[in-house]
C-alpha cells in the first residue's frame, strides 16, 4: 500500500520541472549581473520587491561573486563585514543588512545620475543587436516632432536599406573628406572593420529652428558627442537580457559565426560602459522603449 504522505510521481516531476526553471533563472540574472545587463542594485531592487522570486531566492554569496571583480575572497570579506551568513537569501535580508548591503553597492558600483541643464540633442547608444535602429525608427514613425539623424557609413546596404534614409552609403575616400572638411559631428569606426559619422549641418540647422535631434550612433560616437556638446541627452538601450541579446544576433542572420563572435566580445565592453549615460531604456518591446526614449527627449 502506497504512503499517503508520499507525494505522487507526477507532483515530484513537476517540483523537479519548477527547480531546474528557477536554478535557470537565477543563473540567467547572475549572467546578466556579469556582463552588466543590470546593475548589482536592479538585482537587489527586484529581490526586495518580490522575495518569492528567482532574484528573492538567490543566495547573497551567489549575488557578489556574479559582481565583476569579487571573487571567493572578497565575497567571504564583504560578508564578514556587512554581518550577513552565507546562507541568507537576498529577498530574506534583514532591515539593517539591505541598508548596508545597499551602501555597499553604491559606494563600490555608483549608478548614473541625470545631469541638469540638457539640451535638445538627444544620444541613443547601447550594444550591437540591441535594437537600436528598431527603436529609433519606430520613434521617427510615431513621433515626427523629433528628427532623427541620418548617419553616414562605409558599410554596404542592407537588404531594404535606402540610401539617404537609413544611412548615407559613402566609400572610404569621401567619408576622409568629409571628415577633413569638418562636416561630421562624430565618426567611429565600429567592430574594427566599418567607419560611420553623424553630418553635423541638419543637426545644428534642427537645433536652430527649436526641434529635438536624435541621434543613433554607436558608443564611440557617443563619447565624442559627449566631448563636443557636453549638455546632449546620452540614453543607453539595454537588452532585457544577456542570453536575449545573443538570440537577437544569432537570429538577425546578417552576420557569419566569425561576425557574430567579434560583435559579443564587444558588446560585453559596451555593457560595461553605460555609467557614462544619464539614462538606461531596457528593450523589451520597441514600442515601449521608444515611448520611454521619446518622453526622455521631450
Amino acid at each position: 500500500m502506497a504512503d499517503s504522505r508520499t507525494p505522487p510521481d507526477v507532483d515530484r516531476a513537476a517540483a523537479s520541472r519548477r527547480a531546474v526553471a528557477a536554478r535557470r533563472e537565477r543563473a540567467s540574472l547572475k549572467r546578466d549581473v556579469t556582463t552588466r545587463v543590470i546593475t548589482p542594485q536592479d538585482l537587489l531592487r527586484r529581490a526586495l520587491a518580490d522575495p518569492d522570486s528567482a532574484a528573492g531566492h538567490m543566495r547573497v554569496p551567489e549575488f557578489l561573486t556574479a559582481i565583476p571583480a569579487i571573487g571567493d575572497g572578497k565575497r567571504d570579506r564583504i560578508l564578514d563585514e556587512l554581518k550577513i551568513s552565507p546562507v541568507k537569501r537576498l529577498g530574506g535580508l534583514g532591515a539593517r543588512q539591505r541598508v548596508d548591503l545597499q551602501a555597499f553597492l553604491d559606494e563600490r558600483l555608483p549608478e548614473p545620475a541625470p545631469r541638469a541643464g540638457r539640451s535638445r540633442l538627444v544620444v541613443l547608444a547601447g550594444p550591437t543587436a540591441v535594437g537600436k535602429g528598431t527603436v529609433a525608427q519606430h520613434i521617427k514613425e510615431h513621433h515626427p516632432e523629433i528628427l532623427l539623424s541620418v548617419s553616414a557609413t562605409t558599410r554596404a546596404p542592407r537588404p531594404g536599406e535606402v540610401d539617404g534614409e537609413h544611412y548615407f552609403f559613402v566609400d572610404d575616400a569621401e567619408f576622409d573628406r568629409m571628415v577633413e572638411a569638418g562636416e561630421l559631428l562624430e565618426h567611429a569606426t565600429v567592430h574594427n572593420k566599418y567607419r560611420y559619422g553623424t553630418p553635423r549641418g541638419p543637426i545644428d540647422a534642427a537645433l536652430a529652428d527649436g526641434r529635438t535631434v536624435l541621434l543613433e550612433i554607436d558608443l564611440q560616437g557617443a563619447r565624442q558627442v559627449r566631448a563636443a556638446a557636453p549638455d546632449a541627452t546620452l540614453v543607453f538601450l539595454l537588452p532585457p537580457s544577456w542570453d536575449e541579446l545573443v538570440n537577437r544576433l544569432v537570429g538577425r542572420g546578417t552576420e557569419d559565426d566569425e561576425e557574430r563572435a567579434r560583435r559579443l566580445r564587444t558588446a560585453k565592453v559596451e555593457l560595461a560602459s553605460q555609467g557614462e549615460f544619464d539614462f538606461r531604456v531596457v528593450n523589451d518591446t520597441v514600442p515601449r522603449a521608444a515611448a520611454e526614449v521619446a518622453a526622455l527627449a521631450r
